[in-house]
């Protein structure tokens, strides 16, 4: 396909916003992006890819907005955490996955027993699944706080146990979940940039923004810390979309029909995420596992077949990454995969076979593995994003049979212990 002629800008096409001098760079550097991000705002709807691209590139701006927010609110999330011997974060669906990407750093952070609970779990099985600890704080993530589960869960919890504490991290602040707990003292709320409450039906900025807010919760004695992680973070996102951009979307295009993502400690979480946005982009065309590295060996090794993608987020600490390094050169030695993508910092060359690709992220070292989850769920999206298009799907509503939808559907919720 012939490239379109390189305007002075993108402002005529729609792209007037924050993130508008990234996307402009992008389109500049990355010849493919800007197959995508020259054409008119009206064309990219048609082929249902606005708000997921949109969504995707404009995370390191909202990042720092985020950021901006959550310490502005320093005083509520003190509050929130004070004197708690226990910390349980929920959600569902990618939800939950934000919170086992934040939960090793809280739990190391406020030296707090932290647990991740799915909301269907706590609407399921209350009185088995919380922890004994009190006093208790749980921390429902949402994105519109409109799934039957948002609310539910957190109204199951306080007629259980009232005197756990509620906070509320949501992205939208005409939600459910939102217009209930507003007026409600017993409950802490904070309502993230309105950008954030993704169009699109899979979470892409909703998701990093709710993790980086929960983040804040861990380092309200060092504002300046958790700032300067922010702008990091930030910085490594632009840089990676500036430079990998089109080598994750030719990735995508490769004749798999399966993929693995690996990860650990946080990274588990960002592969969670990262599996189920492939699955959610391709409509099922791609089955997906997540796995941690050791767990591989396991028994999910044989899902991994001739045409199989493996995506593995590699530690920047030592020992785990040398765990990690056994596992590739094991995959390698048994010639498993069509190929494997390795995501971090100093990737050795021993690791990566003719058809495999590295994705560097210089810096990602300087970031303890707990801060770098969300760059890795970065990865998983624009393989997601770019499967989806080389499908012939949108990805703004990939579902065309309507199985899924960006809200789920409305079911019975039952009183705890009922059958």
């Amino acid at each position: 396909m012939d490239t379109p002629a390189l305007p002075p800008d993108l402002s005529e096409t729609g792209w007037v916003s924050p993130d508008y001098p990234l996307v402009n760079d992008l389109a500049r550097a990355q010849p493919r992006a800007a197959l995508w991000l020259r054409r008119p705002e009206e064309e990219r709807e048609a082929q249902g890819y606005l708000h997921t691209l949109t969504e995707i590139l404009q995370q390191p701006a909202t990042w720092l907005e985020t950021c901006d927010r959550a310490v502005a609110h320093s005083a509520l999330f003190r509050q929130a955490v004070e004197g708690i011997r226990a910390l349980v974060l929920t959600g569902s669906g990618s939800s939950e996955y934000a919170g086992e990407c934040m939960r090793p750093a809280l739990q190391k952070e406020l030296g707090t027993d932290t647990v991740t609970i799915g909301g269907g779990d706590l609407l399921a099985d209350l009185p088995s699944v919380l922890p004994p600890h009190r006093p208790a704080l749980m921390v429902s993530l949402a994105r519109s706080g409109n799934s039957p589960e948002s609310l539910g869960a957190l109204r199951a919890v306080c007629h259980h146990d009232p005197a756990i504490r509620q906070l509320v991290l949501t992205c939208n602040q005409k939600g459910n979940l939102a217009l209930a707990c507003a007026g409600d003292p017993s409950v802490y709320l904070l309502v993230l940039d309105e950008r954030t409450n993704d169009r699109s039906l899979v979470m892409t900025s909703s998701f990093t923004n709710v993790v980086l807010a929960g983040r804040y919760l861990g380092m309200l004695d060092a504002p300046g810390r958790y700032r300067q992680m922010c702008r990091r973070l930030s910085a490594l996102c632009s840089a990676l979309f500036l430079t990998s951009f089109d080598t994750l979307i030719g990735v995508a295009e490769w004749d798999f029909d399966r993929a693995v993502f690996l990860g650990g400690g946080a990274n588990w979480g960002a592969a969670r995420e990262s599996a189920l946005k492939m699955l959610e982009m391709t409509a099922g065309r791609v089955a997906t596992i997540s796995e941690t590295y050791l767990g591989l060996r396991h028994g999910p090794l044989s899902f991994a077949g001739e045409r199989t993608l493996v995506v593995g987020y590699l530690s920047s600490d030592a020992v785990r990454r040398a765990y990690e390094s056994d596992l590739v050169r094991e995959l390698h030695r048994k010639r498993v995969g069509l190929a494997t993508v390795l995501v971090g910092e100093d990737i050795p060359r021993d690791l990566l076979r003719e058809q495999d690709v590295a994705i560097e992220l210089p810096g990602l070292a300087e970031l303890a593995d707990d801060q770098a989850s969300v760059l890795h769920v970065v990865v998983g999206q624009l393989l997601a994003f770019g499967r989806s298009m080389a499908e012939g799907l949108r990805p703004d509503s990939p579902s065309e049979n309507g199985i899924i939808h960006r809200v789920v559907e409305s079911f019975p919720l039952y009183p705890a212990g009922r059958t």
